[in-house]
């Protein structure tokens, strides 16, 4: 693992995020200082090469990091995330920290999703949105007592994946690029007591889905989705939801105007900050 580092003027740190908002197998970390008008931007990568590359196009500096130095990076621990009246997402990470959190919470489930890797906790906005998105798409196939199944492209730590399986999924598969984000899903999945919940590494660029699901959610960078619609879609069981996230405010227009030229049929659109998320169906030809 290498990072590469660069301290900038804390009024670019929109065209940061934007810059780095599509880069491959990479996870850019943008840090304030209180009354300092600089931020530091990382960006860690999966390879030297990938590092250099950026500091070769923006100055800055490499280094070289071991995985375990992720931990370092987390300041402090986030605090839980109320999903509706239905989960709290937590970083407790041993048996003892699960089970305080569960008597804390005692009316909600617990997802348990530890910070200590850069792959999600629930705090950022398309998450966050898509969690919610989740609960109340399954309330009516609960209500009604149906079978569902869900797929999670680009599932990071697991946690759409696990909270589809907690709110009754009979199926539940998820995906990522990154084999360090399998790895941590199937641990969450473990951890969380949902070892139904199945996690593969495959690139959706490459993916021939040989199934489909009723809720589907691809939670990936706007590119990757626009260049993915037509194997994602072909994901989508008859009448069942396309949830797309990951899309910044800057690019929504046109990832989802390719969305629809594929198939795909917006039927809600939620913008939080930045970032937009974008609910709807597949038309069928």
């Amino acid at each position: 693992m290498f990072v590469w580092s660069k301290l900038s003027s804390a009024r670019s740190a929109d065209d940061w995020e934007e810059c780095f908002a599509g880069i491959e197998n990479a996870t850019p970390v943008i840090t304030s200082y209180p009354n300092r008008k600089t931020i530091r931007v990382e960006v860690y990568c999966g390879s030297q090469k990938q590092a250099n590359a950026i500091q070769k196009q923006f100055g800055g500096s490499v280094a070289r990091l071991k995985p375990q130095n992720w931990a370092a990076h987390a300041s402090q621990t986030p605090p839980p995330v109320k999903v509706r009246e239905t989960f709290v997402i937590c970083a407790a990470k041993t048996p003892a920290e699960v089970k305080k959190a569960r008597e804390s919470f005692p009316n909600r489930e617990i997802i348990a999703v530890p910070a200590d890797m850069a792959f999600g906790t629930g705090h950022h906005a398309t998450t966050a949105t898509v969690l919610r998105l989740l609960v109340d798409a399954a309330k009516p196939l609960q209500s009604a007592g149906k079978e569902w199944s869900m797929a999670d492209l680009g599932c990071g730590s697991g946690i759409l994946a696990i909270a589809a399986s907690k709110l009754g999924a009979s199926r539940v598969w998820g995906c990522d690029y990154d084999p360090a984000a399998v790895k941590i899903s199937k641990e969450n999945a473990t951890r969380n007591d949902t070892p139904k919940v199945r996690f593969s590494q495959i690139d959706v660029l490459r993916w021939e889905p040989k199934q489909t699901w009723d809720i589907v959610a691809a939670n990936i960078f706007h590119d990757v989705l626009e260049a993915a619609f037509p194997q994602i879609l072909r994901s989508v069981a008859p009448g069942g939801i396309l949830m797309l996230s990951g899309i910044l405010n800057t690019q929504a227009k046109d990832c989802l105007a390719a969305g629809k030229r594929a198939g795909f049929v917006v039927t809600k659109v939620v913008t939080r900050g930045k970032w937009v998320t974008a609910v709807g169906t597949v038309r069928r030809s």
